[in-house]
């Protein structure tokens, strides 16, 4: 055992007391910086066996995987069996490791501690009341033997510091004589804890590996005969290789469609570089959901080189001198490739027009300008603008009467919704829906996609309880139950088509003049009763039909003239003609900017309506707004034709999308129109172009239209 320090010495403070002193704190920190090495040893060593232990883990949950797809019970029973095991010693090593962790770790780390954040204290004091005896001393020796008051002073003060140095000397030397001896006990019991574990876990794996010893040789006779079965398997593969060489291994290049892969057509082209040096490169290219990817090595990643096929055209290209090139076009780009032959030229070319066809006819509201208007929520896209701060759709969407459960069959928290149903859903009926077509159920994400104001306003107003009261009405007398969240797919999609494709469910009209679902429809929309509008087209009323004693109107235009913001979007999501006329040649944009409905005028605009048309008095929408002073509906009919010249102007391949000022003008206004309509009051101005404002708007509509004549 080591020497102790001791006391005697220490009150004597003798150099030899000193110099023991100094090689104690030496030994301290030297064991100090041992044990934070040993500690942080262990500690990546625990991480270390940490990670394996996932790895393994991860590594177990493959083999069990591929155990499933093994169709041998005897095979598939013995991996069953080594998985159980195995999974055992993973256990095993999460014991150790965690044994390991507090032998080691714990006991070390309490150790240092105990002890050695209360020896660095006690050490601060003792050095500075041993540097206070040395000043005591100084000064005492220092004293005139001629001033006796002075010498007694001196003598007392050098007494009382030694006498408590000494005292923190003992302290101190007390501390380091247990700390060097408690150290010897706590890092023997770490390391025979440790020792310990790793006993047991060695112990526990032999005990279990002997257990596997009957399984491992049923093993060894299942692989003698699949060693038999996997050389008879080789040898049907070189004759089925040697066949297939002589028949189709002809060198001419091929291309056909990718069954198993979620590429249309995929190949090798030649691509010509938009340097000035106009080389061509051959790479990999394929389409793959409606963008066409390459490759220009198997040691580089994909990368797209048009992001939307929908916005592309393809071409031939014969005014060059290479042959079996082709080009692809769109407003930002345009990219000539080379096929090697004629007929995979061809095949290139049907498979990209084809894939934008396919697009255009899965997508119809693709050329619905969604930047018009910023997002409700966060998804799908974004817009210029500051965001406005809304409630996300999700929590609104479910607050509508029966939104918590999808429509068809109640499957709790719906995620997906119908926009022009008006419910909700779970993600596989979204799915059923989807395959109905765009014309019957338009497919949205609660979490994903972005919503405007008046959709969400219309999935609270009608809701599910509403819409299966409606496609529900007759479900009893036909015998009929409806599918619960756990039924089959297929007895799901039944349910929907005879739902909303056959309406067997929909309580049918009686069948008179008065209750004709047409007229129903017109004058629903009319006082923008969206619950009537809903059942009189689910009882067969026609979206687009014209009625004779209302001068040919339509219920677009009804909705327009009511100035029901609502039934406007509802008829719109449903399939109604935005540009349809009555008798006298006025549309829904002629209705609402008579009626001076702000609202309506700015959803038309976005919707596509052509602002040109004239009436049977050769007035468009613009001329009507300028004779009936409405100088809102000026400004946005003003801006709109302003924004189409300067995109006409630009031509093709000018920039994308609409003009900044376009966007936030018509921003303002929706935001307006859905969430505070009462601030879009009336706006009277003189002919000669002086605004007369209502005092409490004063200065909004005239910076409106100053921005508009500057713009121009």
């Amino acid at each position: 055992m080591d020497p102790l320090l001791d006391f005697e010495e220490c009150v004597k403070d003798s150099p030899d007391f000193r110099l023991k002193l100094e090689l104690f704190e030496t030994d301290v920190s030297a064991l100090e910086s041992q044990l934070d090495k040993v500690m942080k040893l262990c500690g990546k060593m625990v991480e270390a066996g940490q990670a394996y232990s996932a790895a393994n883990q991860l590594f177990l949950t493959g083999l069990a995987e591929l155990s499933m797809y093994n169709k041998d019970s005897v095979i598939s029973n013995c991996l069953n069996q080594f998985n159980q095991g195995l999974q055992e010693m993973v256990s095993f090593h999460t014991m150790l490791f965690d044994q390991t962790q507090r032998a080691i770790s714990q006991q070390l780390t309490n150790l240092c501690t105990q002890f050695l954040p209360q020896l660095l204290e006690t050490r601060k004091e003792f050095v500075r009341i041993g540097e206070d005896l040395e000043t005591a001393a100084v000064k005492s020796a220092q004293v005139s033997r001629h001033k006796p008051a002075d010498a007694e002073r001196a003598s007392h003060l050098l007494l009382a510091t030694r006498k408590c140095y000494q005292h923190f000397a003992l302290d101190y030397c007390l501390q380091l004589n247990t700390f060097k001896t408690q150290q010897r006990v706590d890092i023997l019991n770490s390391v025979f804890s440790f020792v310990h574990a790793q006993f047991t876990f060695f112990h526990q794996g032999f005990d279990l590996l002997r257990d596997l010893e009957p399984t491992m040789k049923t093993m060894a006779a299942q692989l003698s005969q699949l060693s038999t079965d996997c050389a008879a398997k080789r040898k049907d593969l070189e004759n089925t290789h040697l066949l297939v060489q002589q028949r189709d291994a002809s060198g001419e290049p091929m291309v056909s469609p990718c069954p198993n892969s979620a590429d249309i057509i995929q190949g090798y082209l030649f691509k010509r570089s938009r340097r000035k040096s106009k080389t061509w490169k051959r790479c990999w290219f394929s389409i793959r959901d409606n963008q066409l990817i390459y490759r220009k090595s198997h040691k580089e990643d994909n990368m797209v080189l048009f992001e939307d096929l929908r916005l592309c055209a393809v071409k031939s290209l014969e005014n060059i001198d290479r042959r079996f090139c082709f080009e692809l076009l769109s407003v930002q780009k345009c990219c000539a490739l080379q096929a090697d032959s004629e007929q995979l030229k061809q095949a290139w070319l049907s498979a990209l027009q084809g894939s934008i066809d396919l697009a255009y006819r899965t997508e119809p509201q693709l050329t619905q300008p969604k930047e018009l208007l910023p997002p409700l929520c966060g998804g799908g896209g974004s817009s210029p603008g500051p965001p406005a701060q809304r409630r996300p759709v999700l929590g609104v969407a479910l607050r509508g009467p029966g939104n918590l459960r999808c429509c068809d069959c109640g499957e709790e928290e719906p995620r997906w919704a119908s926009i022009n149903l008006g419910v909700t859903m779970c993600i596989e009926c979204s799915g059923i829906h989807r395959s109905l077509g765009v014309h019957l159920s338009k497919v949205r994400s609660l979490t994903l996609d972005s919503w405007e104001a008046e959709q969400l306003k219309l999935l609270c107003v009608l809701g599910n309880n509403v819409m299966n009261h409606i496609y529900e009405a007759r479900c009893s007398e036909e015998g009929r139950v409806k599918p619960r969240a756990d039924s089959l797919r297929a007895e799901k999609e039944t349910w929907i088509r005879h739902k909303y494709v056959e309406k067997r469910f929909v309580q049918r009209s009686s069948g008179g003049e008065k209750d004709d679902p047409g007229l129903r429809l017109y004058h629903a929309a009319l006082a923008g009763d969206l619950v009537t509008m809903a059942a009189a087209l689910a009882q067969g009323a026609e979206v687009n039909g014209s009625i004779g004693e209302e001068e040919g109107r339509t219920a677009l235009i009804g909705a327009a003239v009511g100035g029901s913001l609502l039934a406007c979007e509802f008829l719109l999501l449903n399939g109604a003609n935005v540009n349809h006329r009555d008798l006298r040649g006025r549309g829904a944009l002629h209705a609402a900017a008579t009626a001076g409905h702000t609202g309506q005028v700015c959803l038309l605009l976005k919707r596509g309506a052509n602002q040109y048309a004239a009436d049977e008095r050769g007035q468009d929408p613009l001329a009507i707004a300028v004779e009936t002073a409405n100088a809102d509906i000026v400004t946005l009919l003003r801006m709109a034709r302003m924004n189409e010249e300067m995109r006409d102007s630009e031509g093709v391949f000018g920039a994308a999308g609409d003009d900044e000022t376009f966007q936030d003008i018509f921003r303002d206004f929706s935001d307006m129109a859905s969430h505070d309509p009462e601030r879009l009051s009336r706006r009277q101005f003189s002919r000669g172009g002086e605004e007369e404002e209502e005092e409490e708007e004063g200065g909004r509509a005239g910076g409106v239209l100053n921005s508009v004549e500057k713009a121009s």
